[in-house]
């Protein structure tokens, strides 16, 4: 996989790494979706908290635009809401403005 590859936001590790950076707490849930399928992983944000699933999904017949899709069962994002975007910023600022907490420190973090 090239370097450009690797920093693309539908790339699940490049993903984590800037929400971790950010200081969420963050962890795959699952990335093994058919090729016939839309969707190419998904991400828990915030376990015991506001617990937000993250679904990035592929149009590959449209030049591979990218979707991602925010569930935490209508508590602070609306039910399905989906966000079109190709910086990660837009990420962060949507998931602090909605009230997804940001861990402190390390020692805040559960271990599942």
């Amino acid at each position: 996989m090239n370097r450009h590859a690797r920093n693309k936001i539908s790339t699940p590790s490049y993903f984590i790494k800037r929400l971790k950076d950010s200081k969420f707490t963050t962890f795959k849930v699952f990335g093994n979706y058919s090729d016939l399928d839309p969707r190419k992983w998904t991400i828990l944000i915030d376990p015991g908290g506001a617990s937000v699933f993250v679904t990035c999904y592929e149009n590959k017949v449209q030049n591979k635009e990218v979707l991602f899709e925010f569930n935490d069962g209508g508590q602070l994002f609306p039910k399905n809401f989906s966000l079109k975007t190709e910086s990660i910023e837009i990420v962060v600022t949507n998931l602090i403005n909605a009230g997804v907490q940001q861990r402190l420190s390390y020692e805040q973090i559960n271990t599942y």
